[in-house]
């Protein structure tokens, strides 16, 4: 199912795309992207800024400084500068800011500069992403691949977590605002492969519902936002650890991410990965990184329906607290649930053996019956 996902995204075929819709309110908001340089953040920007809307842009300096990787939000500031009617008032609208989110001060002054040229921010969109593949055992085999596993975590956790501290006294004080995290449902399903890269994103998304309990006496709203893996992995850098031999797909299919996405890497000549004509050009036993380059109508499938999901709930008054987007993450979460509950359910009564105390709750759980859980009093002891 994947790689049948992966290679329709990186096929490029035409599909329609609808109009975006956007919540009701009364005046531009503001928006704070902490990484804007990715197809998808480039294509919400350009929406954002169409409907009237502010965005300070976070731009990470390594990413700012890789040519390919910020052509396409070079030519979106060229378009908010030229003349055309339709982009009229545009670069009075959208501020870049350089921010590496792994530095917590520097966090701090992008959130007080994008105050001071706005006034305020209203929505903080954290979609800072980068992929590692490498199986945990392949992620242990040397200091260098140990360090990819520290710097998974400080780019999808810490360096996010950095930018959630610099919004949270700015929305607390004004008693209003929305946080909107963006995950895949990675943060549901482990993935073979990724290991890394599953476990940072579950810890973001753990500490976002955690956080989501302490801010909402504040009026703060928070949203985890979960499209299919492929949307951020296929848009984002992705590095991988050298391979082990007994991880390869010819002695164990689990781990077969790899091949996908080495496959559709190899579909563009500057970022091929093992060069068929060029043997020696081999790079099974080191550490590589490429930003895959996919064409624009490919960018355009792959990423437009997780923006439009973006526009939809950024500010709405009532927003969910987790939105999955689209059929496949929808389904997939769901099979990862009923798997669950089906586990859950046959080792019910080893679960409820251990209870000390037998009481309604224990046997409503056992016999499958529903418990009024207000009417179950703590501490109350065991029940005859």
């Amino acid at each position: 199912m994947a790689e049948r996902k992966m290679s329709e995204a990186a096929s490029g075929a035409k599909i329609p795309i609808p109009a975006p819709s956007f919540p009701t309110h009364n005046s531009p908001r503001v928006w704070f992207l902490t990484s804007s340089l990715s197809p998808l953040a480039v294509r919400l920007i350009r929406l954002l800024l169409a409907h009237g809307d502010y965005v300070a842009a976070g731009l990470p300096p390594h990413e700012i400084e890789d040519e390919e990787r910020s052509a396409e939000f070079r030519e979106l500031i060229n378009e908010c500068k030229s003349s055309r009617k339709d982009r009229e008032g545009w670069k009075d609208r959208i501020r870049g800011i350089r921010c590496d989110g792994r530095v917590m001060g520097q966090c701090g002054a992008a959130v007080a500069e994008a105050v001071e040229v706005f006034g305020r921010i209203d929505i903080l969109l954290c979609c800072t992403s980068e992929a590692v593949v490498g199986t945990v055992e392949e992620m242990s085999t040397n200091a260098a691949t140990q360090n990819l596993v520290r710097d998974q975590f400080e780019i999808i956790f810490f360096s996010q977590v950095n930018f959630i501290k610099a919004t949270l006294p700015l929305l607390r004080e004004k008693h209003t605002g929305h946080m909107i995290i963006l995950t895949g449902i990675g943060g549901h399903i482990g993935t073979p492969g990724m290991p890394m890269y599953s476990a940072s994103t579950w810890a973001l998304e753990g500490y976002c519902d955690s956080l989501a309990y302490e801010i909402a006496p504040f009026n703060i709203k928070l949203t985890i936002v979960q499209p299919n893996k492929e949307i951020s992995v296929l848009t984002n850098k992705i590095t991988f650890a050298p391979q082990l031999p007994q991880y390869e797909s010819s002695n164990n299919p689990a781990p077969g991410l790899r091949d996908i996405l080495a496959n559709v890497l190899n579909l563009h000549h500057e970022t091929r990965i093992n060069d068929p004509y060029r043997p020696s050009s081999s790079k099974k036993n080191k550490i590589v990184s490429r930003y895959p380059r996919l064409p624009s109508e490919a960018r355009d499938r792959l990423v437009m329906e997780t923006v439009h999901a973006l526009t939809a709930i950024g500010g709405h008054e009532n927003p969910p607290a987790r939105h999955i987007v689209g059929y496949e993450g929808v389904n997939s979460v769901k099979e990862k649930l009923k798997t669950v509950s089906e586990e859950l359910e046959d080792f019910v009564e080893v679960s409820c053996a251990v209870d000390i105390f037998k009481s309604d709750v224990g046997r409503a759980a056992l016999s499958g019956a529903k418990v009024d859980a207000h009417a179950v009093q703590p501490g109350a002891g065991p029940s005859n």
